[in-house]
């Protein structure tokens, strides 16, 4: 029953995250540095209010437990926390440029490329295990990949990069079990703000007017940004890194579906073939889970 929690959390995220476009797209006319300024701003002023009101008392035990750690433990919280807020600044600028000025299914080649770098990362880096099965399965996601690059060098560039910031952030943020992950999260936002405050003057356009900006602003900050953002921290609590990886096939999936039915982008029958393997690796990864529940369950009722 734990594992479900924590796996219905990691699909949630990412089913969330699938229609990230629909709050995106509208705010194509921006710059991009722009819409990442506004979004880390919004976000951190939400998320120190949500702190500061709600939970003082989880602030007050997360700080005296930093205080009595060993210094080794306090570096690695330290190092794992900001490096993860790196990471995910990187993660989303790109992804906004890739999104508003290369394409949404390019977008969505970075998430199907990230599963591949989140378990290859998790296995060098973290030392988790894969089943043979498994490893049956990011073989057939790392050929499907292979087939959607085709005559689309462009896009898996961009894409490349969308996916090692976010696998990079994924397997940081698994060792970084210390903190609470809301509170962990609030950090990185409030160090990614602090760092990215010296820029805004200089980099950034006149402040937007529009109330379509700050509508769909809102939208970006708390529905694509908060909630999945710390549903994908509290899944890693639970389940490991390759697993997280794995379920991130959810985003892509439904952003390709959203880029063709509704912003009508052109797909060839190898890219939907390309999906279909896809659709067959998340099956083969998820094997034991899946058809060890099915056996469990039946053994019940007999």
């Amino acid at each position: 029953m734990r594992l479900n929690k924590y796996y219905s959390a990691a699909f949630l995220a990412f089913f969330i995250w699938g229609f990230f476009s629909f709050a995106l797209k509208p705010l194509h006319n921006y710059p991009s540095l722009d819409i990442l300024f506004y979004r880390v701003f919004f976000s951190v002023i939400t998320m120190v209010l949500i702190n500061l009101i709600f939970r003082k008392n989880v602030i007050r035990k997360d700080w005296n437990h930093f205080k009595n750690s060993s210094s080794k433990q306090k570096r690695s919280i330290v190092s794992l926390t900001l490096g993860g807020a790196i990471f995910l600044i990187l993660n989303w600028f790109v992804f906004i440029y890739v999104v508003n000025h290369i394409s949404v299914k390019a977008a969505s080649l970075a998430y199907l490329v990230c599963p591949i770098l989140t378990t290859v990362f998790a296995y060098f880096i973290l030392k988790e295990q894969l089943t043979k099965w498994q490893w049956v399965a990011v073989m057939i996601s790392f050929t499907s990949c292979i087939l959607l690059s085709f005559n689309y060098f462009r896009d898996i560039f961009y894409s490349l990069i969308v996916a090692a910031t976010y696998a990079s952030y994924l397997v940081s943020q698994r060792k970084n079990s210390e903190m609470d992950k809301f509170l962990v999260l609030t950090i990185q936002l409030v160090f990614t703000a602090v760092v990215l405050l010296p820029f805004y003057p200089k980099y950034s356009g006149p402040v937007p007017t529009e109330p379509l900006f700050y509508g769909c602003m809102f939208f970006v900050v708390v529905f694509f940004t908060i909630i999945p953002l710390f549903l994908n921290l509290y899944a890693l609590k639970g389940i490991n890194s390759s697993a997280v990886g794995i379920m991130l096939y959810i985003n892509p999936i439904i952003t390709f579906l959203v880029a063709i039915f509704y912003y009508d982008e052109q797909v060839t029958s190898l890219q939907l073939f390309a999906y279909s393997l896809i659709l067959v690796s998340i099956v083969v990864f998820n094997e034991r889970a899946l058809f060890s529940k099915r056996k469990n369950a039946l053994s019940s009722k007999m």
